[in-house]
């Protein structure tokens, strides 16, 4: 690998004043907006070869990024004698030496990488073969009554799926067939991230309740920025929430089965009218109109479109302004979605179809396949249309002995076949969506 140049600082006159350094970030801000509107204006062109540079473009741009970053932290870290640098742990020495074995490296250009000695990379190489808890080089191996490959399964879910939690992991599994405690699957995965204290919020009490499918419906909007993030050196210190910039996601969720029942993706804040339009489709979609409908107090839900739910047969209800939790289930699934799915992008894209495209797909992920806590790892889908949770279907146990009469993870259901069941996991991802994977279980004949 071709060693990177050495960046020298910028030499700057003793007397250069203090407003020409700020107008530097200023104009690398007025760079990244100016680049931001061509590539907005590229990526919705008529020419298919000016899409795909523009594509190009922008992830060779983001590649040049990644790189300053690591430069950056790298450079922090050689300021600190190799003798007083952190120890790598062991399982990320193995993982050291697999990228260094697909690379190709080296051991001094393994080294250089990682801030350690070719005498180091040669040790761990040579210290391969082993094994026990004091080995230098070794895979992860905890310990628990379940078989090893409860252990793989679990461990192998966690990597290809990395943003899910333990709980959601346990909730994918149950589904699956295979019943684990959250507490089960932290050990398995060996998450060494400490669990954060739950913040108790008070809320105000529920006036409406949701007593079935389509009866209380929340709606509401947000931004999802194409350039990661709004932040620019100049007064206001802010981008117009406007396209190319950003994009305005209107997003509607049914109550009772926290289905995402539609949404909506605009250039601009909408108006009234658009997102009367877009309920409208919503309505159409799920073959009726609720009973209550919950959004904010925002200018697209006065007037005309308060005039506008009399006339469908709705009940208007907005939630208090300052006040946490009033909207909580509709903002909790936007969050969810930037989480799992715009931020998990390596680019948000320019052009409109193919960014509805991939809220589409995650949405459809969303409602058939991602087990939900509140609905105690049922899915949007199996509420909404009153289908049988999969995870209330008979399990796998794959411990031998285990009685057939003994409690298991929740939720508590019977065994299927015999107890002892070695079992294998398959991954799929939809329409190759890593962020989107499908995960289901099958008896080792």
């Amino acid at each position: 690998m071709p060693r990177a140049p050495h960046l020298r600082p910028l030499p700057l006159p003793s007397g250069w004043p203090r407003r020409v350094r700020a107008a530097m970030i200023q104009a690398v801000s007025l760079a990244r907006a100016s680049m931001a509107l061509t590539h907005g204006w590229a990526s919705e062109s008529l020419n298919g070869e000016l899409r795909r540079q523009a594509d190009e473009d922008r992830l060779r741009q983001e590649v040049q990024l990644l790189r300053e970053e690591i430069r950056i932290k790298d450079a922090r870290m050689k300021q600190l004698e190799p003798h007083r640098r952190p120890h790598y742990p062991p399982t990320e020495r193995l993982a050291t030496l697999q990228l260094r074995a697909i690379r190709g490296w080296s051991l001094a250009q393994a080294a250089r990488v990682f801030l350690v000695t070719p005498l180091t990379i040669a040790s761990w190489t040579q210290r391969l073969d082993e094994g026990g808890p004091d080995a230098l080089v070794r895979l992860s191996e905890p310990v628990n009554k379940f078989p090893d490959f409860v252990h793989y399964v679990v461990q192998r879910l966690r990597i290809l799926c990395p943003r899910l939690g333990k709980v959601k992991i346990a909730q994918i599994l149950a589904r699956a067939g295979l019943h684990l405690a959250p507490a089960t699957v932290r050990r398995m995965a060996q998450d060494s991230r400490r669990p954060r204290p739950r913040k108790v919020i008070e809320t105000a009490p529920r006036i409406v309740s949701a007593r079935k499918p389509n009866h209380l419906w929340h709606v509401d909007l947000t931004t999802v920025p194409t350039a990661l993030g709004f932040w620019v050196a100049w007064i206001p210190f802010a981008l117009p929430p406007v396209w190319p910039f950003c994009w305005w996601l209107a997003v509607a969720v049914d109550h009772f089965s926290r289905r995402v029942v539609g949404f909506a993706v605009f250039r601009r804040e909408p108006s009234s009218r658009a997102i009367r339009k877009f309920l409208g489709g919503a309505f159409r979609a799920a073959g009726e109109s609720p009973k209550h409908l919950i959004s904010d107090q925002g200018t697209q839900f006065r007037k005309g479109f308060r005039r506008w739910c009399r006339r469908q047969g709705i009940q208007p209800r907005f939630g208090a302004i300052g006040k946490y939790g009033s909207l909580a289930v509709v903002e909790r699934c936007i969050r969810t979605l930037k989480t799992e799915c715009t931020r998990r992008l390596v680019l948000v894209p320019y052009r409109l179809a193919t960014f509805e495209h991939e809220l589409a797909l995650y949405v459809s992920w969303y409602n058939r396949h991602r087990p939900h806590g509140r609905l105690r790892g049922a899915v949007p889908d199996e509420i909404f249309y009153h289908q049988r949770p999969a995870c209330r279907t008979p399990r796998f146990e794959p411990r031998p002995r285990w009685p057939r009469r003994s409690r298991c993870a929740s939720p508590q259901t019977l065994i299927r076949g015999r107890p002892g069941a070695e079992l294998t996991i398959e991954v799929v991802f939809q329409a190759r969506r890593r962020h989107l994977p499908i995960v289901t279980l099958k008896r080792v004949a």
